[in-house]
């Protein structure tokens, strides 16, 4: 799945381009785009009682990204399991790669201990991605 996302000026750093650390906020912003596209938000997620919060976060920077670029973030679930899933990403610009990187995630439930992912939203990543 693509998502857009236009570099703000507050993204960017002393020297013009996008602060190293703004490219996790860009694969969050992907991540809540990916569920949406699937059909879900962040709050229903809530309102089943899960979360998943960030266990492992890589990026891989290979060229910069400046102020008023229209970055194509290309997001994937590379692994599911029972309670974990793997996000994959890849921020464009005009079909050039920028930089790559991947987040790992845990469910958990309301006590904030690890838990099985919920089989609906199993069901909806895996139907999407054909795994």
């Amino acid at each position: 799945m693509i998502v857009q996302q236009r570099v703000i000026f507050g993204d960017t750093d002393q020297m013009g381009v996008v602060y190293h650390a703004n490219h996790f906020r860009f694969f969050e912003g992907a991540r809540a785009e990916y569920l949406r596209q699937l059909g879900m938000s962040g709050k229903d997620l809530d309102n089943l009682g899960i979360g998943f919060p960030v266990i492992e976060a890589h990026c891989n920077y290979k060229k910069p990204a400046h102020y008023e670029d229209l970055l194509d973030i290309d997001i994937t679930v590379s692994k599911l399991t029972g309670a974990s899933v793997t996000f994959t990403y890849s921020l464009l610009l005009d079909g050039v790669v920028l930089a790559t990187g991947h987040t790992i995630h845990v469910a958990v439930g309301r006590s904030g201990k690890a838990c099985a992912i919920p089989a609906e939203i199993k069901e909806l990543i895996s139907k999407h991605e054909g795994l």
